[in-house]
């Protein structure tokens, strides 16, 4: 996970309980989208413009909003630059600033929906064929549960088992074969760790939020949840058999079998770095932590493999995409859709994209869960296939996995529950007599505290 997309997983949601009256609500009538002019003159208003300090990026989304002025003449982008802030997007939208096209990350997607903030676009799908091929459990995070659609997925990622080749071979392990199982994982570790004292069989985090977002990822893994709604109040549900396991199996890991190392208290950046080093077996990660390890900490590409997380039973997902100010007029809503469906959201230039990339030298082939079903998918991966600049066969485990491990999006105010989740995480790797069932009783004392502001 870079750094970016960390933020993109820290302090997604917005402040709960704004008042319903700072936004005009989106059409729900039934029947066919309104009618507008196709020729009318419209300034569509969208953000996610690059900043100056990332001159290429900001060029290459320059270069495409012209040439898709060119081919709608009637369309005027006034792009803006940012994305998605909790802190200011209450007051953007009280005081008319809000984009009419604006960025979202998939935790923001259900909160505005439930306070009617988006505007509801359903009835103009039909007019986008593109928007058809899209996968359908990743439209669902921008519906509400009668089935209505608010916005579109643009960009998603799920964790695997990050790891190191070079080591499980030195280690007699088959670096083709990676771990399906946690009690694989610790297996694994226990033989790397065993090639000498500086290196270390499995790594994890428990600092900073990073402690609460990997226990997160691994309860998934094993079928748990954090917290769970039972007719509309939500609360914690990680006090279990499956929370004990993962707290357990980490302390088993740290304490008896020395596979984890001595240094511990560890966030973002420490685990990239570590496997940089080329002295790091295993951690879970998104796969473009593989990217960041080249580019910032000296990696080599040829030496990561990726797995599916261990267990399978979900995996812990996120993403963004796009939704529409509730008092667009049919006119934006129509020409924020066009806007979509010729950049994001168009399968037709899914090759030009990766094409693109290549030029720059940037990562082609990193294994990420597909946006598309049916034909669009079949473009992706011939695009890649073609202009692949990366050993994809080393991800090949994670790629073949991934259709068939559901996704599993973060708790509500992920990021309070998760401070309070890097407790017992620290605990297990720091103290061998941690009392794993007092570590998970007080946790949820305080979660379902945290919980009871959600609505």
């Amino acid at each position: 996970m870079t750094r970016s997309r960390l933020r993109s997983a820290v302090g997604l949601l917005l402040v709960a309980g704004v008042a319903l009256s700072a936004a005009a609500c989106g059409s729900d009538d039934g029947g066919e989208a309104p009618a507008s002019d196709p020729n009318a003159k419209v300034t569509l208003v969208i953000n996610g413009l690059p900043p100056d300090t990332e001159a290429v990026n900001r060029k290459h989304f320059l270069d495409n909003v012209a040439e898709f002025e060119k081919l709608n003449p009637n369309i005027d982008v006034d792009a803006k630059e940012g994305k998605m802030d909790p802190q200011t997007f209450q007051s953007k939208l009280a005081g008319g600033q809000l984009e009419d096209v604006f960025y979202v990350y998939f935790t923001d997607p259900g909160s505005l929906i439930a306070k009617r903030q988006v505007a509801d676009i359903s009835k103009y799908l039909d007019e986008f064929a593109p928007t058809k091929e899209i996968r359908p459990d990743l439209m669902k995070i921008f519906s509400d549960d009668g089935g209505k659609v608010y916005g579109l997925p643009a960009k998603n990622y799920s964790l695997g088992l990050l790891y190191n080749r070079e080591l499980f071979e030195k280690a007699g392990l088959d670096p083709n074969s990676p771990p399906k199982t946690w009690e694989e994982v610790r297996t694994a570790a226990k033989k790397i760790a065993g090639l000498g004292k500086d290196y270390v069989g499995y790594g994890d985090y428990s600092k900073n939020n990073t402690g609460g977002w990997h226990f997160t990822a691994e309860m998934y893994s094993l079928g748990g949840d954090i917290a769970v709604n039972n007719g509309g109040t939500w609360k914690a549900a990680f006090n279990d058999d499956k929370g004990k396991q993962v707290l357990q199996q980490l302390k088993d890991m740290r304490w008896t079998d020395n596979s984890m190392g001595a240094r511990q208290l560890l966030e973002w950046a420490d685990l990239l770095q570590m496997m940089g080093s080329g002295k790091l077996g295993m951690y879970v990660a998104a796969p473009d932590n593989i990217e960041t390890i080249v580019n910032q900490f000296k990696g080599d590409f040829n030496k990561y493999g990726l797995g599916p997380i261990p267990n399978g039973t979900a995996t812990l997902a996120g993403g963004e995409g796009y939704m529409f100010n509730a008092k667009a007029t049919p006119e934006k809503i129509r020409a924020g859709l066009k806007w979509l469906t010729y950049w994001w959201n168009n399968p037709d230039r899914i090759e030009a994209e990766y094409q693109w990339a290549a030029e720059q030298k940037t990562p082609v082939g990193l294994p990420e869960p597909a946006l598309w079903t049916g034909d669009a998918k079949a473009k992706q991966q011939a695009a890649i296939d073609k202009l692949k600049n990366l050993p994809v066969e080393n991800y090949k485990p994670f790629a073949d996995a991934t259709a068939n491990i559901p996704l599993k999006l973060e708790p509500p105010n992920a990021q309070q529950i998760y401070a309070v989740l890097d407790v017992p995480m620290q605990k297990v790797l720091t103290d061998k007599n941690a009392d794993i069932a007092k570590l998970l009783a007080d946790a949820e004392t305080q979660v379902n505290s945290i919980l009871a502001s959600v609505k």
